[in-house]
């Protein structure tokens, strides 16, 4: 009987066969090498993951360190605060409101540039200071520097850093103050005398701080916390514990009397696993879970492996049986089909004449081998001339003759001694290489590209010498709504290159972004010398110019990514009196609704 079953069901029995081979033998063999193997497998990958964890995220927390290091180090060699704070006295009202203006932007400039700097403030003892964004000059006159802590250790280290556990901002000017800072201090010196003339404090944005050691967990309960050299709390999610030293003795003696990277120490007879790693101010990132944890799972997870597999391959076996004897014809008249298509032949049609879903199956396979003959060759087309505009794209982010003369403006600064301004060239260069190359894919959010103008901006007037104001006129919204990298970007630079540049003169771009019934209208005015009208006829009938050769690198990217990402729902206008300046509009339909394309 059993042999009658082989030969008259024989696609069943094969399946029946294949799914004991395939899954419950395997299934068996996995479970019992997983019984024997896993628990090391899992201690050593859980631990090894642990500390190649423990190591990115102290590289991390070194990186916003090294960040307040720079700042500091930064404002206290700036010259001109050292002279503000010691002609403090013998300023007039007015010189003194210049120097507060200077210190106040400086200060503000330097927070705006990192987004880990919180606040900066630069005090003097006897209650006067200068600070960003919200300080409150009130707050400071109720606290008496001289008795404070960390302004006796700052003049004790005499200019070497201070650094702070995490907590709320002493100075800060809101009604209700929420800001977790991490202070790194140091008293400022007169490089003259070498004496201390007032402190710098710079603070570090704590929630960065906390949710880089938030955001990953080990086990169900354990957590990362920092110390300093002495055992002390400096950073924990739990503000109470802050400035206490570690309470379990086990602990604290693997973290300050122990350079091994891992331990073991228990809790009230609970095996915890610890791991450690230094930071680059001194101060020690430590990581506990318990043991059970990360290795308690494992029983529970081999009993439902046993079981799903079981439970799985019986289902299967059922649906094998039950499914194979009516599906066999038709099954294998489509598979010899899809294997002639394979080898090539788009001519191919299945001849399945049925009503289930083999035949409907059948219908569409044969309606897609038409579609796929039509839509290879526009696709094949299509993508070409997608892949160009983006490779123009990527060369043109970084204009090779821009790069060359930017670079050659620094060694001109350098030789004339003129370092300040040199510094300040190439971190807006470096801001802007990271905002144009540090991002992965073209698409951004017009916020981001606003960003890039503004640091492209930053490096233009420290070319040229001159202001270029930029005016936005951003609606609420618009700044999330996502576009193709340097959609904008071209045209701001073609206003400052072909249309202010060439006035010798300061100039202004104003941007104006703007929903308008569904739609997102971009509108990008300079005052520039303006395009001459068979010129402007030219821009504003773009195929025919990117047919004729009379666009642009920069236009003629902005045309292809409207082309290739929008299809047809978008509008390109440009309006220009000569001497007057020009106005570029862009306007991208239903962009609130739909998505652009990929």
């Amino acid at each position: 009987m059993f042999q009658k079953f082989l030969l008259s069901r024989s696609f069943s029995s094969k399946i029946i066969v294949a799914f004991l081979l395939v899954i419950l033998i395997p299934t068996l063999f996995i479970c019992l090498a997983f019984y024997w193997e896993s628990n090391s497998i899992l201690k050593r990958n859980v631990r090894e993951s642990t500390v190649q964890i423990a190591k990115q995220t102290a590289e991390s927390l070194s990186f916003i360190l090294n960040v307040g290091i720079d700042t500091s180090d930064f404002i206290s060699s700036d010259t001109n605060i050292q002279r503000a704070i010691l002609q403090l006295n013998n300023r007039t009202a007015s010189e003194q409101r210049k120097d507060s203006q200077y210190i106040n932007t400086l200060l503000n400039n330097s927070v705006y540039s990192n987004s880990f700097v919180k606040i900066i403030y630069v005090l003097k003892e006897e209650g006067i200071g200068w600070g960003s964004g919200t300080f409150a000059e009130t707050n400071l006159n109720n606290i008496q520097l001289s008795d404070q802590e960390w302004v006796k250790e700052a003049k004790l280290k005499d200019g070497a850093l201070v650094w702070q556990g995490i907590q709320y901002d002493l100075f800060h000017g809101g009604s209700v103050n929420t800001d977790l800072v991490l202070p790194v201090s140091r008293v400022l010196k007169d490089f003259d005398t070498m004496k201390n003339i007032g402190l710098v404090q710079v603070h570090l944005d704590g929630r960065s701080i906390l949710n880089t050691i938030e955001y990953l967990k080990l086990g169900e309960t354990g957590k990362f916390f920092v110390v300093d050299t002495e055992g002390r709390i400096m950073i924990d999610s739990n503000l109470d514990m802050i400035n206490k030293k570690v309470e379990n003795p086990n602990l604290y003696r693997h973290i300050v009397g122990d350079d091994a990277v891992e331990f073991e120490f228990a809790v009230k007879g609970v095996p915890y696993y610890g791991v450690k790693q230094p930071l680059s101010n001194g101060w020690m990132l430590v990581g506990t879970v318990p043991i059970h944890e990360i290795i308690g799972q494992l029983d529970r997870l081999q009993s439902w492996i046993f079981f799903s597999s079981g439970v799985f391959s019986l289902i299967a076996i059922g649906i094998g049986l039950f499914t194979a004897g009516w599906v066999t014809k038709p099954v294998k008249q489509l598979t010899q089909s899809m294997l002639r298509v394979k080898q090539g032949d788009l001519k191919e049609r299945t001849t399945v004449n049925s009503s289930d879903e083999i035949g409907f199956l059948s219908n569409q396979f044969n309606e897609m081998l038409h579609e796929i003959e039509n839509l290879m060759q526009q696709v094949e087309s299509e993508q070409s001339e997608k892949y160009h505009a983006e490779l123009r794209a990527v060369m043109h982010r970084i204009n090779p003759h821009f790069l060359y003369n930017t670079l050659t403006t620094l060694r001109w600064l350098i030789d004339s001694n003129q370092n300040e301004r040199a510094s300040l060239v190439l971190s807006a260069l470096n801001h802007l290489l990271e905002a144009n190359m540090g991002k992965s894919g073209s698409i951004i959010t017009v916020g981001e590209e606003l960003d890039i103008i503004r640091k492209y901006l930053v490096i233009l007037e420290l070319r040229y010498e001159k202001t270029f104001h930029l005016e936005l006129d951003i609606e609420p919204g618009t700044e999330k709504i996502p576009i193709p990298r340097m959609l904008l970007q071209p045209v701001v630079e073609n206003a400052i290159f072909h249309g202010i540049v060439p006035k010798n003169t300061d100039g202004r771009i104003s941007i104006r972004i703007h929903f308008n019934n569904g739609d997102i209208e971009f509108l990008i005015n300079d005052d520039g010398l303006g395009i001459r009208n068979d010129k402007l006829k030219e821009l504003n009938d773009p195929k025919t110019a990117v047919e004729k050769g009379n666009i642009g690198i920069g236009l003629r990217h902005i045309f292809d990514t409207l082309r290739l990402y929008y299809d047809q729902n978008w509008e390109w206008s440009i309006s220009s009196e000569p001497e007057q300046g020009t106005t570029v509009r862009i306007l991208l339909k239903r962009i609130v609704e739909s998505s652009i394309k990929n």
